[in-house]
């Protein structure tokens, strides 16, 4: 058991500390993970496939392109992107359809502030568990 700082509650660490820095396997094969996603009025707003949609999005300039590159339904990379700019109050994801060239989506400030966000928040607690 391990005790980080005065305050804190006594947390076993199971064996699996280096183990899971090393990348190899712990002798008792426990391994701790995590799954980090983000809800509003207990709707899921962002998750991994979401943050990563959106990121495409900015790369690509298209929801289709996006959804291609992942190997996901056009169908439901638009609900998705319909959802969190709904979810979120304001629009993560502009877009427009049409025109000359085909029509574009990009990502708001707003998008990608939050996306950035839970990054840095999944990133934080992929190494609470890595310790």
């Amino acid at each position: 058991m391990t005790r980080k700082k005065e305050n804190e509650p006594v947390i076993p660490d199971f064996g699996v500390k280096h183990a899971a820095r090393s990348g190899q396997e712990p002798e008792n094969g426990i391994i701790f993970k995590s799954k980090v996603w983000v809800e509003k009025d207990g709707k899921l707003l962002m998750g991994w496939g979401r943050a990563t949609l959106l990121e495409r999005i900015d790369q690509l300039g298209s929801i289709s392109a996006a959804a291609r590159s992942m190997k996901l339904a056009y169908r439901n990379a638009w609900l998705w992107v319909e959802a969190m700019n709904r979810l979120s109050g304001t629009a993560l994801v502009e877009k427009a359809t049409g025109g000359p060239h085909g029509g574009y989506a990009r990502l708001t400030d707003e998008g990608r502030r939050i996306v950035k966000e839970y990054k840095n928040k999944r990133a934080s607690v992929r190494e609470i568990i890595m310790e």
